[in-house]
Parts: structure tokens; C-alpha cells; sequence
């Protein structure tokens, strides 16, 4: 047995390439000498090979004959034709055979050399790379993340985050990528205090250091985008996060120019029923239930929480006093999905479209609720990973492209986004005290003070109150609330779920993107 690269080099000359064998013995590879395809065949049977250098004209079983062989025994396995000869017909055969090069003969070290580290070390040498650029840049992130921030420069932060994670996650560098997650928490736990600093003056004294907002996400990111005579689509994907946008940007760039990718803060609670409401009315919670008194409905209150975004959108229209013609549709399963894609063309008369996809909602939801789901994304790279395989297969891409022709201004956006959850925290409250894992409101509500922003008046932060005693406490940095009953079943049951709510940088800094048809 050997560690090194091991190497099968078959050449009915092989004796002649003893110069080029002893320079790769003597760079670290393990190669292996035969001089016919039968004996090929038979080493690749018996032994774990790295790479096959294999000679094309042979006497007896050719190169090609013996490539398929090969390929049937190792299907995997990256295999170098070397040739006299450089006809077209030859390489076509050979590369329909699936070799991954070709090399002609007097085939010099070097050009071997740099075969083996193009086709063995790629990924290695881009991991180096991307190991060493990460720890460049590691200590400015660290310098940062303690200096006072401001809000853009924590979403800067932010996607300087998100850019070296989806990095790492390409290179497979699994020891950098534990010292990527102690930064990222280490960020969100200074963004914490960052926000407890900040909120309440964000919403009561709004000035020019105040971020764009859900409650006025329309007034200062979409309608003064909206041009006479181009469709504007404005697709909501419920829940999407920074990555996740990142991962799915690359399909729909293939069809759209992005002309801006900017963020935007999620108002708290970082949840569909304050945030999502708040988008389309251009309001505060608080202001919602004053203004519809007969729409907004409490967390504990029976009934549907985001049935009346029609009405706000519309009634924020009129606010604003823009003539638009509009629709809005909400797609909740795969068939509301392929109605849209079926009838998009007929949206194209209008000045806005406003389309919200549920699926990523849905996903961190069943995800919770369903063990298979809990295997397939167990953590941020596999979330990505189902995010960009639905989209790829989603009616939504399917209604993208049938618009990507036509001339139309497309923006994408979301609500809140999620974190996975780590670290329980006690609450005790009564029986009426809401049950959501990162943020809840109740009367006597007991809880572990360092671990969440608490207001025992929610009009401050511009939230209803729906007691006369109501206490709202959001969890910070990637706590949930569990109760003392049953506490080992629940922390167990919903650690490293995907959960929304609270303060965190992953749920509250979030995508806003504007693409134009190419």
C-alpha cells in the first residue's frame, strides 16, 4: 500500500520512458509499468489507480480497445491517450471514449508533470488558493466585525461572509470552513448588539443613517424602478437568504443582467406575518392594525396572517399616489407554479406584477417536521444545495425564461431570511404565550435576559400589543426558546432546524435585486 498518486503507464516501449518514470518516482507519484493492454486491463482489476497513461497504438489490443475495458472496470478514472499521431478522427474517437487528455509523443516531463497536477491536484491547488486568500482576509474581517459599524458596513460584512462560504464550499476545505463558522458567530453576536443599540431609533427617529426597511421596501426600492411602459416583476421567494440567492443568481443571470444587487433589513419579528405585511402595506406593524383594524390579526388570534397583502399593496398604491396597473399572485404549490408559467404573457400588460413563492418557506418548515428532509439539509451547504436543485426544476425558472425575451424589468426579493439553530434558551410564560422558537410575546414571560431583546411595550418598536401586559422577546444569535417541559425532547427536536425570527444577520440582512432581459 502507498499514499502516493499512483500512476498505471502502459507502452508497448515502456522500457523507453524509464527517464520520464524515474522523474515522476522521484516527484512523490507510485507508477506502475505495462506494456500491453491485457495487462492493463488486469492491474485495473487489482489495484486502486489514480490515472492511466495510456499508449494509443499498441500491437495486439489497441489503446481505444483497451480504454473501453477500462472504463468498464473503473468508470471514474481519469485517463491520458498518447499518441503519434494527431488526427482529428483519432481524438474524437478517444474523446467520446471520455479520456480527460491526450498527450503526443515525445511526451516531455514537464507536460506530464503539468497533466497529473491539472487533472490529480486541481482541486487541491484551488483549495490551497482559496485557504490562503480566506486567511488573508480573515483578520480584516476580524478587525471589522469590533470596530462599530454601521448598517452598511454590516451587510458589507455580511456578504464578505457569505462570498468566503460559498468559497470554501466549492474548494471542500472542511477545516477552514469550522474556522469560517466561529467568525460568522462571532459576527453575529457583535451585530447583536449592534442592533439592540440601534432598533428603536431606526423606527421612532428615521434619519439618513437609517436602512432601507421591509415597511418601506417598496417606497425606496421598487417604485422608483418602475418605468412607463416596461412590466416590472417583482418576485418574492418567501424566506431566501443572502447564500441562497447567491447560489440560484448564476441560472437566472444565464437569461437577466443584473444592473443591482443590493440588501435590505427585515423589520422584527424577522417572521412572514410582521414583515411580509409590512412590505406591502409600506407600514409598521403597529400602523397596519390601526389603519386595518379588521385585516391585522395577532399571533394567537385563529386564522390566516397574510391573506390581506392584495389590499395593502394596493392601498400603499394609492399612498403613494402612483397610477399602476398591478397583480398580485401567490404561489403555494407546484400547480399554482405551472398556472403562472402557463399565463405569464398575459402579465406583460401590466406596470407591476407581484409574484410570492412560498417554496423555501415551505422547506424550512417541513424540514422541521420531517426526518428525511432533516437528513438531506442538515446544514447551510446542503439548504443551498436543495434551494438551487428546486429552482433549477421550478416552474418559477420555467416563467423567468418565457419573460427573458421581452423587454421587462425583473426584481427579486424576500421577506426574512432563516439561521440554523444551536444554543436552547429557557423561557417560562403562561398559556397563552406564543410558541414560536425565536421570538415570542406573553404575559409573565421568564427568560434568560443576555439572550434576547426584550420590550414590555411594543409600541415602541412599533408592534401591536395584543395584551395589555404583552412582553415580545427576539432571540439573538442562533438561540431558540424552549420551555422547561420536556426540555431535552424539544432541544433535541429542533436543534439545527432552520428558524426565523429573531436578530441574526442571516434573517434580518437580505437580498434586493434588480436584472433587466440581456
Amino acid at each position: 500500500m502507498t499514499n502516493e498518486p499512483t500512476i498505471l503507464w502502459v507502452d508497448d516501449e515502456i522500457e523507453l520512458l524509464k527517464p520520464q518514470i524515474l522523474f515522476l518516482r522521484e516527484k512523490g507519484y507510485h507508477v506502475i509499468e505495462v506494456s500491453n493492454g491485457v495487462d492493463a486491463i488486469e492491474k485495473c482489476r487489482e489495484e486502486v489507480l489514480d490515472i492511466v497513461f495510456l499508449d494509443e497504438q499498441m500491437p495486439g489490443m489497441s489503446g481505444l480497445e483497451t480504454l473501453t475495458d477500462i472504463k468498464n472496470i473503473q468508470p471514474s478514472i481519469p485517463i491520458v491517450m498518447i499518441t503519434k499521431s494527431e488526427e482529428e478522427n483519432l481524438m474524437e474517437d478517444a474523446i467520446g471514449s471520455q479520456i480527460s487528455d491526450y498527450l503526443i509523443k515525445p511526451v516531455k516531463p514537464q507536460q506530464i508533470l503539468l497533466t497529473l497536477k491539472k487533472l490529480l491536484d486541481n482541486r487541491r491547488l484551488i483549495s490551497e488558493k482559496t485557504t490562503s486568500s480566506y486567511q488573508q482576509e480573515f483578520q480584516q474581517i476580524f478587525s471589522r466585525i469590533s470596530m462599530g459599524l454601521n448598517h452598511e458596513e454590516w451587510a458589507e460584512v455580511y456578504r464578505k461572509l457569505i462570498y468566503w462560504e460559498l468559497e470554501l464550499d466549492k474548494s471542500k476545505t472542511a477545516g477552514m470552513r469550522d474556522v469560517l463558522a466561529m467568525q460568522k458567530s462571532e459576527a453575529n453576536t457583535e451585530f447583536c448588539k449592534f442592533i439592540v443599540k440601534n432598533y428603536k431609533n431606526w423606527l421612532s427617529k428615521p434619519d439618513a443613517n437609517t436602512p432601507t426597511m421591509s415597511h418601506n421596501l417598496f417606497k425606496e426600492k421598487v417604485f422608483p424602478f418602475i418605468e412607463p411602459g416596461i412590466p416590472t416583476f417583482l418576485i418574492l421567494i418567501d424566506n431566501l437568504r443572502f447564500d441562497q440567492w447567491k447560489v440560484i443568481q448564476p441560472t437566472i443571470s444565464e437569461s437577466f443582467r443584473l444592473t443591482d444587487e443590493a440588501t435590505y433589513y427585515s423589520i422584527l419579528p424577522t417572521s412572514t406575518h410582521y414583515s411580509r405585511n409590512a412590505m406591502f402595506a409600506g407600514m409598521t406593524p403597529l400602523e397596519i392594525e390601526k389603519r386595518f383594524p379588521n385585516f391585522w390579526l395577532n399571533d394567537e388570534e385563529e386564522g390566516g396572517k397574510n391573506l390581506h397583502e392584495k389590499d395593502f399593496l394596493e392601498d400603499q398604491i394609492l399612498r403613494s399616489k402612483k397610477n399602476l396597473k398591478f397583480s398580485y399572485t401567490k404561489i403555494t404549490n407546484f400547480n399554482d407554479g405551472k398556472l403562472l408559467s402557463d399565463n405569464i404573457y398575459n402579465l406583460l400588460n401590466n406596470d407591476l406584477n407581484v409574484i410570492v413563492y412560498n417554496f423555501v418557506d415551505l422547506l424550512s418548515h417541513s424540514r422541521t417536521e420531517m426526518d428525511v428532509l432533516k437528513e438531506l439539509a442538515n446544514d447551510e451547504t446542503a439548504y443551498r444545495s436543495i434551494t438551487h436543485s428546486w429552482f433549477e426544476h421550478s416552474p418559477l425558472l420555467d416563467a423567468l425564461l418565457r419573460i427573458a425575451d421581452k423587454k421587462v424589468n425583473l426584481i427579486i426579493t424576500t421577506d426574512h431570511g432563516t439561521i440554523r439553530v444551536k444554543e436552547p434558551s429557557k423561557v417560562i410564560g403562561d398559556r397563552d404565550t406564543t410558541t414560536n422558537l425565536r421570538y415570542k410575546h406573553g404575559r409573565n414571560l421568564n427568560y434568560n435576559q443576555k439572550d434576547v431583546l426584550d420590550t414590555r411595550n411594543p409600541h415602541e418598536l412599533f408592534l401591536p400589543r395584543p395584551h395589555v401586559s404583552s412582553t415580545f422577546i427576539f432571540a439573538k444569535e442562533d438561540k431558540y426558546f424552549v420551555y422547561p417541559n420536556n426540555y431535552n425532547y424539544h432541544v433535541n427536536l429542533f436543534r439545527n432546524t432552520f428558524q426565523h425570527g429573531g436578530i441574526s444577520l442571516e434573517e434580518m440582512i437580505i437580498p434586493v435585486v434588480r436584472m433587466t432581459n440581456k
